[in-house]
């Protein structure tokens, strides 16, 4: 089947492929970390056997399993001189299965090509070209190169397909990561024009996060796609890890509704990859079918010159789109800890995430103590307690070389929740010899993210290749001894970018009433920056004590300091309950939300003054 065919076949009717087949091997008993390609000569039943389930649930076009049968990937199990003999077997038992169509399945090649890896695009050419060279002889009818993340060895497998397969139709299909762009960061519509550009014969998008997001980027593709068929595979949702094994969600009925969606976009081949099985395929079957015959779909034989795809917007984070809504934000201060171990802080952010808290505030090695990068504590947090987290991002000790890179890493390690401020001195700390440096101010920060990284540029106005999709917020300190001065400090953050505040703990609404009528008499125009309100629960009478006579910026009413001192050994129970009464006129005063900052390590505490915010 060349490309007129392929073209031709899908103009009438689409064309359903079938699931996954890896999972559906590694179902059936397989070990995870084996050759599943091996299967088509150590045991073809079993690869038979998953090929006629699809068939019977009604997949016209099957792909061989022969996912990893080129060179590299079969190097890895010592077998890289079996490339010729798998592929032939995988193709021989496809064809077997009884499908109208088999498509010859092309994976990664499972190394990076130079420059970001070793292998030269030569050494890829000749692996791609192998394999479908090797497909060709078995039968296959085309050839789908799958799961690709690398727009430059996409390049060098169509090459090699059309070398090694002159006859047949190719068609190129990219997987993408959560942000909705490939592992190297390309979108879908540079993924889209760039397919095109090769002159493939359908160009797709399969496994990734499920079908939302395949109906998301094949949305995104169908402009670019300059009328090139378009396929869709999605995998059944997000695997999840349950008793060592992966487990998909979706269920067929999810499926069925996409498959209609896929339809209604243009999509002219769709069907399931990983997490997928027969009743999957069966689902979309008899939705495809409900839906009856549909108007012939004119596909272009050569696609037009493409556009430059516009820059794409980044979707919100769960902070700021629950800003937006006016949700009540709870926020939660968390201290990294003083050890490479983050056992202990990953279970009290699932116990805050428990009780109601929205997002994890991390602090930068707070009052200049040595503690784990507050970065690699976001990154632990959000992958393994599932909660959005708030890097705390301090000018105090970065050069302007070393902010910029680490403003990069951050990004790249999906961090973009940020709280600009200066940091605690050095000098009173650990290391009080250390380097204290500060080229830039809180302001000046401010706007680098918001005015240069966000439109993607740095400091010198050098590109940064994509701009970077940070949600910057700042400090504010509503009972400062000098008002005026923290007013006009607060101006300049406001025009710098700042998209929320994040305050100093407050005791009564006396500062912030301040603080509110200060600056819009200095302004102008009223404070209307999302302001997230310092909570901070006492645990004893002493410790309230301290902060109200030794810490800049705190001021305790006497009436709580008495409240504290007559509670005796139960102040905590105090504390925690002085906090609720104060987060309901907060409410009441109309600020976005509530920063719990836990003291001692009471992260229970703080679990108590969570869940009380949700009841107010």
């Amino acid at each position: 089947m060349n490309g007129d065919d392929l073209r031709a076949l899908v103009a009438n009717e689409a064309l359903l492929c079938d699931g996954g087949m890896g999972t559906a091997l590694i179902g059936g008993g397989a070990p995870v970390d084996a050759c599943l390609e091996a299967l088509n000569v150590d045991d073809p039943a079993e690869v038979a056997r998953v090929h006629r389930s699809f068939v019977q649930a009604g997949a016209g076009l099957i792909l061989t399993n022969t996912f990893g049968a080129n060179r590299f990937r079969l190097g890895f199990h010592g077998m890289a001189h079996r490339v010729d003999e798998l592929n032939r077997a995988g193709a021989s038992i496809a064809r077997s299965a009884g499908a109208s169509l088999v498509g010859g399945s092309m994976g990664p090649l499972g190394v990076r090509l130079a420059p970001y890896g070793r292998v030269q695009s030569e050494e890829a050419f000749e692996a791609c070209r192998d394999q479908a060279a090797a497909l060709a002889a078995g039968g296959v009818d085309l050839l789908i190169i799958e799961t690709q993340s690398d727009l430059r060895e996409v390049e060098q497998a169509v090459a090699g397909a059309r070398q090694g397969a002159p006859d047949l139709a190719v068609v190129a299909s990219m997987t993408f990561t959560r942000d909705d762009r490939t592992l190297l960061g390309s979108t879908p519509e540079q993924v889209a024009a760039g397919l095109a550009e090769l002159g493939v014969d359908a160009v797709g998008v399969n496994c990734g996060e499920g079908p939302a997001q395949a109906l998301r980027i094949v949305r995104a593709m169908g402009r670019y796609a300059a009328g090139i068929p378009l396929m869709v595979r999605p995998n059944a949702g997000g695997p999840a890890e349950v008793g060592g094994r992966f487990v998909y969600p979706a269920t067929p009925g999810y499926f069925a509704e996409h498959a209609r969606a896929f339809l209604d976009e243009g999509v002219q081949i769709v069907g399931g990859c990983c997490g997928s099985g027969p009743a999957h395929i069966a689902a979309m079957a008899q939705a495809m079918a409900d839906l009856g015959p549909r108007a012939r779909v004119e596909v272009a034989g050569r696609p037009p010159e493409i556009e430059e795809p516009p820059a794409t917007t980044a979707p919100p984070t769960g902070l700021e789109a629950k800003l937006s809504r006016g949700d009540f934000v709870i926020a939660v201060e968390m201290e990294p800890p003083r050890s490479f171990s983050a056992a202990k802080l990953v279970a009290a952010a699932i116990t805050l995430g428990q009780a109601g808290a929205d997002v994890i505030d991390v602090a930068d090695s707070p009052m200049a103590k040595m503690r784990m990068s507050a970065w690699a504590a976001c990154r632990l947090i959000e992958e393994h307690a599932g909660m959005e987290t708030v890097l705390h991002f301090p000018t105090r000790g970065r050069n302007l070389l070393r902010l910029q890179g680490d403003l990069l890493g951050a990004h790249a390690l999906g961090i973009r929740n940020l709280f600009v401020c200066v940091g605690d001195p050095v000098t009173i700390g650990d290391y009080p010899h250390g380097s204290n440096n500060v080229d830039v101010t809180a302001t000046g920060l401010l706007a680098l993210i918001t005015q240069g990284f966000n439109q993607g540029v740095d400091r010198a106005g050098s590109p940064i290749g994509e701009p970077t999709s940070f949600f910057a917020g700042a400090a504010v300190a509503p009972a400062a001894p000098d008002l005026g001065h923290e007013v006009r400090l607060l101006k300049k953050k406001v025009d710098g970018g700042a998209r929320f505040l994040l305050s100093q703990p407050l005791f009564s609404l006396e500062p912030l009433a301040a603080l509110r009528d200060a600056y819009e008499a200095f302004a102008g125009q009223a404070l209307d920056v999302p302001f997230i309100a310092g909570v901070l629960p006492l645990v004893t009478a002493r410790h309230g004590a301290f902060l109200h006579n030794e810490v800049p910026g705190i001021v305790i009413p006497d009436t709580a300091l008495e409240r504290m001192r007559g509670a005796g050994e139960d102040a905590w129970r105090e504390g925690v309950a002085m906090a609720g009464e104060l987060i309901g006129e907060l409410r009441a005063s109309g600020v976005a939300g509530i920063y719990v900052m836990p003291q001692f390590g009471r992260y229970d505490l703080a679990s108590e003054v969570v869940e009380l915010a949700r009841r107010t």
